[in-house]
This record gives C-alpha cells, sequence and structure tokens, in this order.
C-alpha cells in the first residue's frame, strides 16, 4: 500500500506535464484534506511523439474508519485528446467526500476544468471547498465552511469564501435527504487584472453577505442516485448584486466500486464585470471510483 508521500510524489511527476499547477494543488489538496482517511492519486499524462499516446493513471490509498464512522469518497476523472487537423485536449476531474457519524458531517468537492485547443488555453475553471456540519438535534445543525474559486477567462485569480450559519433536515430517509441552510458569509477577490468594481478600478474585492442555500440527495434506484445544491449569496456591501451556485450530479453503478457520472454546474454573478458573460457552465461527463 502506497502512503500519503508516495501518492503526492506521484502527482507531482505525473501532473508536471500538463502545465496546469492549479490542478496540482486541487490533487493535493484534496489528498490532505483525507489523509486519515484516504490518499487519492489521479493524473493524466500527454504526449505527442510523431503518434499521439495517451495514458490515464488512478491509484488510491486507504485507511481505517472509527467504529461508528461512514465514509464515502468518490473521484471521477475524464479526458479528451485529438490530433491530426484538430489538436485539442481536455481534462475534467470531480471528487467528493464525505465521512458522517452520529454527531457530525464532513464533506469535501471539488470541480476542475482544463482544455486547450490549436496550443491555445481555451479553459481554466475550478472550484473547490468543504464543510463541517455538527447537529445540535436530529433536525438542526450548526455549520462553518471554505470555499475556492478560480475561473482564467472570468478575470478571477482567487475567489475565498468562510461561511457558518445553521441548517434544517427538512428531509432524511433511507432514500432521499434534503437540507436547507442560511447563514452568513465572508467573500474575498483577487483579480487577474484589476478592473472596474464598485466605482473604482479594483486589483481586490471583499465583501459580506448572506448565504441560502438547500441540498438534496436521491436514491433513484438500486443502481442510480442523483443529488443537487444550490447557494446564493446576496452581497451586503451592494444592495441587489448577488452570486448563486448550481451543482447537480447524476451516477449510475457499472459495478460495485465504479461509476458513469454526468454532472452540471451553473455560476452566475449579477456583476461580473465589463465584457463579461453574467454565467458560467461546465458539464463534465467520465467514469469514477468510489472508496469506502
Amino acid at each position: 500500500m502506497l502512503s500519503l508521500a508516495d501518492a503526492q510524489l506521484w502527482f507531482q511527476a505525473v501532473l508536471a506535464g500538463m502545465a496546469a499547477p492549479w490542478l496540482i494543488a486541487v490533487v493535493l489538496a484534496l489528498t490532505t484534506l483525507l489523509l486519515e482517511d484516504l490518499a487519492i492519486a489521479a493524473g493524466v499524462a500527454l504526449a505527442t511523439q510523431g503518434a499521439v499516446s495517451w495514458a490515464l493513471s488512478l491509484a488510491a490509498v486507504g485507511g481505517g474508519i472509527a467504529a461508528g464512522d461512514v465514509g464515502l469518497y468518490a473521484l471521477g476523472l475524464g479526458a479528451s485528446l485529438s490530433s491530426g487537423n484538430t489538436k485539442s485536449s481536455n481534462l475534467s476531474l470531480v471528487a467528493d467526500g464525505v465521512r458522517l457519524t452520529d454527531q457530525n458531517k464532513t464533506s469535501l468537492y471539488a470541480n476542475a476544468q482544463y482544455a486547450r485547443s490549436a496550443g491555445t488555453t481555451t479553459g481554466e475553471q475550478l472550484r473547490l471547498g468543504g464543510r463541517y456540519d455538527h447537529n445540535l438535534n436530529p433536525e438542526l445543525f450548526a455549520f462553518g465552511g471554505l470555499d475556492l474559486e478560480r475561473n482564467k477567462f472570468s478575470n478571477l485569480n482567487l475567489r475565498s469564501q468562510l461561511s457558518t450559519g445553521l441548517g434544517w433536515h427538512a428531509v432524511k430517509t433511507t432514500s432521499t435527504t434534503w437540507d436547507l441552510f442560511g447563514g452568513l458569509g465572508y467573500t474575498s477577490d483577487k483579480y487577474s487584472n484589476p478592473m472596474l468594481i464598485d466605482g473604482s478600478t479594483r486589483g481586490s474585492y471583499s465583501y459580506m453577505s448572506l448565504l441560502l442555500g438547500e441540498e438534496s440527495t436521491h436514491k433513484l434506484s438500486a443502481t442510480t442516485s442523483a443529488k443537487q445544491r444550490m447557494v446564493i449569496v446576496p452581497n451586503l456591501k451592494n444592495r441587489g448584486e448577488f452570486r448563486a451556485n448550481w451543482d447537480a450530479g447524476l451516477a449510475v453503478a457499472m459495478s460495485s466500486a465504479m461509476n458513469l457520472n454526468v454532472g452540471v454546474s451553473l455560476a452566475h454573478n449579477s456583476e461580473p464585470g465589463p465584457g463579461r458573460k453574467t454565467t458560467d457552465t461546465l458539464f463534465t461527463t467520465g467514469v469514477s471510483v468510489k472508496f469506502d
């Protein structure tokens, strides 16, 4: 069995050829956050030397889960590569991790896409985050979370959001869960190039916000499950401005350890800046490996 250090070195070696340092950061962050239970190692090596060669590698390191705990982790990769008259490559990564006890839940997620066409980067999006929930009673819970976002073509170098609040387990059955939650957040944006924000040209911008959201999971059949999550973040500094994210996914089991996945992520910003669109969409398909 590989050690955590082995997994990190393997990541660095394989992903170095992708010329995407932010993707290495995603992978190492997930590995570090899950080091007590699971170290995930995944990478894509793309090379062209006469003929195109493509290698997709996946490895995992599992650890123990304490008695009474339930842990479930999934890593999905999708990749495409073309050569000849059209030269393009596309890599997407989707990762989820949940550890559940009688009193708390720790959840992690990551969505990333990197694309190139004719030697030019055409897509670079990243969202990564986690949340800790602590049950106050069977229906109410308190939470704290951290979310990070990067979108090169939206001029967003890094968005960091800290949030805390209360939630309600509105539905909790063996086949369906539905949670409602709300609270306060603090957002700090850093831009790749200074832009006009709130009447001034700024390289960064920070503000307090509300956080309103809901999320659900659905067991549709013995082999099919779905989940979705929506979060709305109204800006308390400038009335009328808000951000919203909606993520949804469908998983169909191909075996006890592998799923076929389809996912969609929508990110809306009511004030994205001059010349930029208000909504970004990320659609992913691929195969994921489950660990428990």
